[in-house]
């Protein structure tokens, strides 16, 4: 069963269309990026898919479950990181892990993944600190890992490391390769062309709306005879 299938979807804001038919599918356990210039539709994509927007039209399948009719089934197996998301500023790191974990597991499960949260998070002594004194990669450690810990079957991710150093972000793009050996599927999108192509089972390109490419990263490179993934970005979209 595909994790999720996307076919002709079409998303309007009065006379803007945002998205135009649409159709792609990500298979289970596989991480799938969607990558674009800005306005493209990704953001909208991926709100579609968090069924935080409606769909004009077309049909989106996640886990065999109806998008539009099944939105309830659908938010009970996802998980989704906008770029700009935000923490309960006034908690403690620890305390906000604590919050989110307690609306899905209860007991010695409810434990296993507040200490899953803090091993994600890594932030050592700084995790009983209040969340409104964190520099903006910790607070993105923290989103993270609120994200992850609950082992969604799919995780919505979008700028992964926003905010991130370098050390930081390679650790968070380890975290989530190692999700999918544990049964997270995820749709991922950025505008870190290394971190699509090192992250990235397959690609789907999207522009004014449209789907204009897709394949894996090789795929696309030996297509446009590119060196590297923002280089078939360049020639795609220009």
């Amino acid at each position: 069963m595909a994790a999720i299938e996307v076919n002709n979807l079409t998303k309007k804001y009065g006379e803007l269309q945002a998205l135009r038919d649409i159709t792609f599918h990500v298979n289970e356990g596989e991480v799938f990026g969607l990558i674009g210039p800005n306005g493209a539709g990704k953001t909208t994509t991926l709100r579609i898919m968090a069924t935080l927007l409606g769909v004009t039209s077309g049909k989106v399948n996640i886990f065999g479950h109806d998008l539009v009719k099944e939105p309830a089934q659908i938010r009970k197996i996802i998980s989704y990181l906008p770029e700009d998301a935000g923490a309960y500023k006034n908690l403690t790191g620890r305390a906000y892990l604590e919050f989110i974990a307690a609306f899905f597991e209860s007991g010695e499960a409810e434990d296993e993944m507040i200490e899953r949260g803090l091993q994600i998070a890594n932030l050592n002594e700084r995790i009983d600190d209040r969340v409104d004194t964190y520099s903006k990669g910790m607070a993105r450690r923290l989103l993270v890992a609120r994200a992850l810990m609950i082992r969604p079957k799919l995780a919505i991710l979008d700028e992964l490391t926003s905010g991130l150093d370098v050390l930081n972000a390679q650790e968070m793009r380890k975290v989530v390769k190692r999700g999918t050996t544990q049964g997270t599927t995820v749709l991922l999108s950025s505008h870190n062309m290394l971190e699509v192509e090192l992250m990235c089972d397959r690609i789907a390109l999207i522009d004014d709306g449209r789907i204009v490419e897709m394949g894996t990263p090789q795929e696309l490179k030996q297509k446009y005879n590119a060196p590297n993934i923002e280089e078939v970005f360049v020639q795609v979209v220009k």
